[in-house]
């Protein structure tokens, strides 16, 4: 299919219809993700912006918290708006393993936190 055409439709689809494309696409790519890598000895292996250490459970946990895209990059210069388009789509294919990483983190900051 030509993009051009692709592209007339995608935009005639519902938020909803959209989103499950979104879905879609994301759980057909492999483990060969653009921008995004697990390196055992970086970050415990989990997984990260390549070339840095910014995790992408991090990322989603600052826009679960109200962060938006703009506030991430103003604090973290060195990534890009492809950066967050492919954060984003990894966590939303990979749910469970960003939901695990940030509750690992909340118990380990509880952890710190006990006088």
């Amino acid at each position: 299919m030509i993009v051009q055409n692709l592209e007339k439709q995608l935009l005639n689809l519902t938020p909803i219809e959209k989103a499950e494309i979104i879905q879609l696409l994301t759980q057909s790519i492999d483990a060969n993700w653009c921008g995004i890598s697990k390196t055992s000895n970086v970050m415990g292996g989990d997984s990260c912006i390549s070339g840095t250490r910014i995790p992408i459970w991090l990322l989603a946990s600052y826009r679960q918290q109200g962060l938006n895209d703009a506030g991430i990059l103003e604090a973290y210069p060195q990534l890009n708006a492809a950066n967050l388009v492919n954060a984003w789509a990894y966590a939303v294919a990979y749910p469970e393993e960003i939901a695990e990483a940030i509750r690992q983190q909340e118990e380990a900051d509880r952890i710190l936190d006990t006088p």
